[in-house]
Parts: C-alpha cells; sequence; structure tokens
C-alpha cells in the first residue's frame, strides 16, 4: 500500500469522528447506486461537452463555418467552461455541493438541446458558449460529492467509474458523428442525446443524492449531517451502528465557525497542495483537450479522411475506458502521485508513434492507431487520479471552492490557451504531438517531486494543517 503521511494532528474532533463513521460503512448498493447517478452525470456532461471536436467538422459546411469560427467553437467554450467553473467556484462550499451541480447540469443539457434549432454560425457559437458556462460546476462538482460520501478506499473505485463513464461519452460522440458524416443534419442530430436528458438527469441527481453530511457539520448543522449519516447506514443495509450526535463530541465551536475566505487557497500550509493539484491537472488537461477538441481536425489537416479521423478518435477514447479501470485500480496500490506519474509518462511511446506515423509509408495508419491505443490507455486514462487527487488536497471547508476553482483555472490553460495556440498548427504532426510530448514529459513528475500522498481517510489528510480563520 502507499504511504499515507500523518500531519501532526490527532484523529479527535467532530470532523473526524463523522469521517471515520462514513468510512467505516461497508460498500453496499446504495454506494453502487450513488457512483451510478454520478457516472450517468459525467456521460451526460461529457457528451455534451465534447461534440465539440464533432462539431467542428459536422457543422462547417451546413453553416459554413469561416476559420474565425472554427477558431470560436474550438476555444470559446472553453473558456466559458472555466468563467463558468470560477463563478460556482465563488459560491460552493457557501451553497451545497448537490445545489451546484444541479444548477449546472440543468443548464448545460438546456443549451445543448437548442443546438438542433441553430441557423448560422453565431448562433451556434453562442448556444456552444452559453453550455460552457452552465457546465463549469456540473463538470466538476461531482468530485467533491464522492469524496465526501465514499468510503476511503473507494474514492479510487468511483473516480475510476466517474471517468470511465467520461470515456464511453467520449468514444460514442466521435462514433455517431462518422455515423452520420455526410447528412447536412448531422450535427443536429448529434446534440439531441444530450440535450433530451433534462428530463431526467435533474430528477435522479435530486432524489437519489444525498447532501455531504462533511459539508452540513462544517456549516454547523450537526444533527442534519447526523441524519444523513444514519440515512447512508440505513440504505447501505444497516451494518454499522448508527451515529449519535454526542459521539462527535463538544462540537459547539465548529457550530460557530465560519467558512474560511476564498483567499485560503493560497494562504501558507495550503499554498503549495493547491498549486501541484492544479499543475498535475494543467499537464493532463492539455493533453486531454488538444486531443478532444482538435484530434478530427488535425489528422483530417494531415491528410486523413473525416470518417477516418472521428473514427482514430472514438478508438483512443475507446482506449481510455479500460485505461482509466486500470487506473482506478493503481491508485490504492502505489498511490495517487506514482499512478499519475505512470499515466503521463507511459503516453509518450504512443505520441512519438504518432508524431513520426507520417513517416511510415503504408503502416502510417496502423502506426497511428498503435500511438492512439497507447496514449488513450495512459494520459487520456490520468483523470480517475488526478481529479480525485485534486479533491484531496483541501480541507472540508475549502473542497467545494478549491476543488472546481483548480479545475477552472487548469482548463483556462490546458482547454482555452493551448487549443487557441495549436489550432492554426494542427498540420503540422511535429508541432500538434511534440507539443504533448512536452507538456506530460513535465507533468510526470510535478506530484513526486513537490505532492504528498492522500490516500486514506480524508481529514487525516487535509485537515492536520490549519486554514486562515474567517474575518
Amino acid at each position: 500500500m502507499a504511504e499515507v503521511l500523518p500531519l501532526g494532528r490527532p484523529d479527535t474532533g467532530a470532523g473526524f469522528v463523522l469521517g471515520r463513521k462514513l468510512d467505516s460503512i461497508p460498500f453496499s448498493p446504495y454506494h453502487i447506486l450513488i457512483v451510478t447517478v454520478l457516472a450517468l452525470v459525467g456521460f451526460i456532461e461529457g457528451y455534451d461537452l465534447v461534440m465539440t471536436g464533432s462539431l467542428l467538422v459536422l457543422a462547417k459546411t451546413p453553416l459554413q463555418l469561416t476559420n474565425t469560427d472554427i477558431r470560436w467553437l474550438a476555444v470559446g467554450p472553453t473558456f466559458m467552461l472555466c468563467v463558468g467553473g470560477f463563478l460556482s467556484s465563488s459560491v460552493s462550499d457557501h451553497w451545497s455541493r448537490k445545489t451546484i451541480m444541479l444548477i449546472g447540469v440543468i443548464a448545460t443539457t438546456f443549451f445543448t438541446l437548442l443546438i438542433p434549432l441553430v441557423q448560422n454560425a453565431e448562433q451556434l457559437i453562442i448556444v456552444r458558449l452559453l453550455t460552457g458556462i452552465g457546465a463549469g460546476g456540473a463538470v466538476s462538482a461531482a468530485f467533491p460529492i464522492a469524496a465526501e460520501l465514499m468510503p476511503a478506499q473507494h474514492r479510487r473505485t468511483y473516480g475510476a467509474v466517474y471517468e470511465m463513464a467520461l470515456a464511453a461519452s467520449f468514444t460514442v460522440v466521435p462514433f455517431i458523428g462518422g455515423l452520420l458524416a455526410g447528412n447536412e443534419n448531422a450535427f443536429r442530430f448529434l446534440a439531441l442525446p444530450g440535450g433530451l436528458a433534462i428530463t431526467v438527469v435533474p430528477v435522479l441527481v435530486y432524489f437519489v443524492l444525498p447532501e455531504s453530511p462533511r459539508w452540513h457539520l462544517r456549516k454547523g448543522r450537526v444533527q442534519t449531517a447526523v441524519d444523513i449519516v444514519n440515512l447512508i447506514i440505513r440504505r447501505a443495509g444497516d451494518r454499522v451502528p448508527p451515529l449519535k450526535p454526542e459521539e462527535l463530541g463538544d462540537h459547539q465551536q465548529a457550530a460557530r465557525e465560519q467558512l474560511p475566505p476564498y483567499w485560503a487557497l493560497f494562504a501558507k500550509g495550503q499554498l503549495r497542495w493547491t498549486t501541484v493539484g492544479i499543475l498535475s491537472g494543467v499537464c493532463a488537461g492539455t493533453a486531454y483537450f488538444l486531443i478532444s477538441v482538435l484530434l478530427p481536425k488535425a489528422l483530417n489537416d494531415q491528410g486523413f479522411a473525416v470518417n477516418a479521423s472521428l473514427a482514430l478518435t472514438s478508438i483512443v477514447y475507446a482506449a481510455s475506458f479500460f485505461g482509466k479501470g486500470f487506473t482506478g485500480f493503481l491508485m490504492e496500490i502505489i498511490g495517487r502521485r506514482w499512478t499519475i506519474a505512470y499515466a503521463l509518462a507511459g503516453s509518450l511511446p504512443g505520441l512519438a508513434l504518432m508524431l513520426l506515423a507520417h513517416r511510415a509509408g503504408q503502416l502510417a495508419a496502423v502506426t497511428m492507431v498503435a500511438g492512439g491505443l497507447i496514449i488513450g490507455f495512459t494520459v487520456l486514462s490520468a483523470f480517475t487520479a488526478t481529479r480525485v487527487y485534486l479533491s484531496e488536497q483541501f480541507p472540508t471547508a475549502l473542497r467545494g471552492r478549491g476543488h472546481i476553482f483548480g479545475e477552472s483555472f487548469a482548463r483556462l490553460f490546458a482547454g482555452g490557451l493551448a487549443p487557441f495556440l495549436m489550432e492554426p498548427h494542427t498540420g503540422s504532426a511535429t508541432i500538434f504531438f511534440g507539443t504533448i510530448f512536452v507538456v506530460v514529459s513535465i507533468g510526470a513528475f510535478i506530484p513526486l517531486v513537490f505532492g504528498r500522498e492522500t490516500v486514506g481517510q480524508l481529514e487525516a489528510v487535509t485537515e492536520g494543517e490549519a486554514v486562515p480563520e474567517a474575518v
């Protein structure tokens, strides 16, 4: 097992007792139901967001997209995703995790449902920008929710299943796009499944997911926190004794505490962990966004047919489905840091094959597919570890704001700046794949050199260093 670094704080206090009780609940069908609903959210959010790459090729002729339009579609939604994330981060920890998710899911699916109605490039760009704002909180809120509801040893289980659901959506979208290619309404049909999910997914989130008892305890609502823990215990089969309020000890001081200010994310004792979590996400995210947004266009610009480029993109994400499961398996064995290092460094041979594929003559297609399978199984599977790792960098009082801020900040560079700078160079395999090669090479070592291991009870890892008091 990976070593857990104690941070010197005794395992006492209401938060530690409540956390131990949650971790003691055996994994049950109810936990599976929670994971399933969150994974469904991941699938729909992934479907709605990853459409960008397919829209660039499917809507180009019907809507007469110009180079400027394509650039806006490639970069704009991700930039607005960051804006939406920062907005959600500003109210997260004040509002409940589930509220943030519901707002995001409803907004994302609603605006996706409008895509079949667009008549020109401007309308499509506006709809996708609004989709990005709505998704800003939803795509990140699931990880604080799961981190605070799952038993410690099953945070990796959730991370793997959620990311596999994303991989499934990433695989399905280009596959459907390839089947619809040639139909002038292909991009409209592609949007329908993601948009119609508005009738199902928000209802499931509202009725199935409990609020975070850790969040309620931190807000001073002790009885509510205890009631939620006992609800989870009952739904999990009553295999552990219920939690009693008196077990939490003297929690009156906790009840009087206010949330620390936003700048506590960058305070002494927290800044290092915030930075490590974000940089790990930036490096893995750069590879992901350049592939998800620009790979179909890059392959097309480098001589592959539209159908072939979409098919190869689908193959890459199909490989990530299995890779994310394997990454989740590794997380509890070798720890978060070494798993991230494996996922990023392991992609280098695949990126090298894709970079050199154009020199392989008749074997160019085979070489490109082999490289795609490798990067799908490795770097595109890194988020199982990087997103769980990011959530584990923050104490409960900062986790909602910290995780959403961290992902939004990472996307600003990985999903906004990187595609914007690389879009004019997609025709060059050396520049496109070479840039990804350099970024993941650096990212593989960041958590190893600067990070800490975070396996184990959340409070034992994240509550050991004080956060500044509210003013």
